[in-house]
């Protein structure tokens, strides 16, 4: 049951005008911190975003009408050691989060504690969708959402009532990604092409948004240019200097 659901996962963008219940947020948060957490650091925030005004000018600053509006739920993912500062200062200490490691840890924490929340919400029939459009404009958003230094939005993510069914996307071969003892790049020369041609046949065969081309060529092109070339400054000034 487990593996039909995390294997059966396709994103959801389309919603139906049915709003989750503040109870029913807090529920699937409440599974999202039962993830793994580093050290239990827990350095994690999740906005719930409810306000139609804040969700229309979310709309402009990540460029994403149908989710930001339909969805029945909008939730903001944060890094968050402002919590933890405050823990400290409980017992007459600071702390220091602006090194890399830091940042890191809390990127895992908050991805592992989303993921947890994605999945409860899946597993009550609802359908979720990543956003990561929030890093378009973080520093704005982080003014919208009155978030204090030690706080940086990471991602979105719209849940609610499915309106539309996607194709599951054929994943990567199993081959592909695990290695046994030590990394073996020279598979990739078979595998590669062939996950190619699988994904060439689904681009062309769904049922919407069809598509030519393959994964590798789509990986070129998005990967070609750098995005987001702001964020190292928007996350300086959040506090984490990546030392």
């Amino acid at each position: 049951m487990v593996m039909e659901l995390l294997t059966s996962h396709a994103s959801v963008r389309k919603y139906k005008d049915v709003s989750l219940s503040s109870e029913e947020v807090r529920e699937l948060v409440l599974a999202g911190q039962h993830a793994a957490s580093s050290h239990f650091v827990q350095a994690y925030s999740v906005i719930h975003v409810t306000d139609p005004v804040k969700r229309a000018q979310l709309v402009e600053l990540a460029n994403n009408k149908n989710q930001f509006l339909s969805a029945g739920a909008i939730l903001i993912f944060c890094v968050d050691y402002a919590r933890l500062e405050k823990a400290a200062a409980l017992h007459g200490k600071t702390i220091d989060y602006s090194f890399a490691e830091n940042l890191l840890v809390g990127s895992i924490d908050v991805a592992l504690f989303a993921q947890n929340v994605a999945i409860a919400a899946e597993s009550k029939g609802y359908g979720i969708c990543y956003i990561g459009g929030i890093r378009n404009a973080p520093q704005e958003i982080s003014d919208l959402l009155n978030l204090p230094k030690g706080v940086a939005p990471m991602f979105a993510m719209s849940i609610g009532v499915p309106d539309e069914a996607n194709e599951v996307k054929p994943r990567l071969p199993v081959e592909a990604v695990i290695h046994e003892n030590s990394y073996d790049a020279s598979k990739y020369d078979d595998l590669l092409p062939a996950y190619d041609q699988t994904m060439h046949d689904y681009y062309l065969n769904r049922g919407s948004n069809q598509k030519d081309t393959a994964w590798s060529e789509q990986m070129a092109q998005f990967l070609h240019e750098p995005k987001r070339k702001h964020m190292k400054e928007f996350l300086e000034k959040r506090g984490f200097e990546m030392k």
